[in-house]
């Protein structure tokens, strides 16, 4: 016996896959979406290197929130709700300080105060905070005529970092907190 074989009928295009959708489903899936997330996340490490390299070129105050970690490392709890939030940090190789200034409500103030290791009850007007020498570092100007301000010192055991926080009282609604977080090596 002999098999068979079908010609193609004169005018009918020769035999092609069924399933032509299926392979350019596969093409995409292996082609485009790696290459679409290798193009994301190098415009995302771009970002993220332009920032940092902002961030150590700063020679003053930066208006925003401070990272977590530098929050962590210096011991500043900022709390929730703050405005005007701005901080810098320096560094040299017996000192690392960090300047962070915020405005806040009364209860916001005890909180900070409170998570800083401190006690709010020991925030005196007149009493020591932040230096003229740190507060020339920054620009802030302490001894504003018209300007009541209060302070604490929070001395930390160990090596970890002292805080000396300044409060303009001025307007009670909108407390204005400057604070500066020392490291010595």
């Amino acid at each position: 016996m002999t098999a068979r074989v079908s010609l193609p009928q004169p005018g009918t295009p020769p035999h092609r896959p069924r399933h032509r959708w299926l392979a350019a489903v596969v093409v995409v899936l292996l082609i485009a979406v790696p290459a679409g997330y290798l193009v994301l996340s190098a415009y995302q490490s771009r970002d993220s290197g332009k920032d940092k390299q902002r961030a150590a070129a700063a020679t003053g105050l930066v208006w925003q929130w401070p990272s977590k970690l530098e929050s962590r490392i210096y011991e500043v709890p900022v709390p929730g709700g703050s405005t005007y939030v701005a901080h810098y940090e320096a560094n040299s190789w017996q000192r690392s300080t960090f300047y962070v200034q915020f405005r806040t409500s009364r209860r916001g103030l005890e909180r900070f105060v409170e998570e800083a290791g401190g006690d709010p009850g020991a925030l005196r007007e007149g009493a020591p905070g932040v230096t003229g020498r740190q507060a020339r570092t920054v620009g802030w100007d302490l001894d504003a005529p018209g300007r009541r301000y209060a302070g604490i010192r929070i001395e930390r055991p160990g090596e970890r970092p002292d805080l000396a926080v300044t409060v303009d009282v001025t307007s009670e609604d909108r407390l204005r907190v400057y604070a500066v977080s020392t490291v010595e090596f």
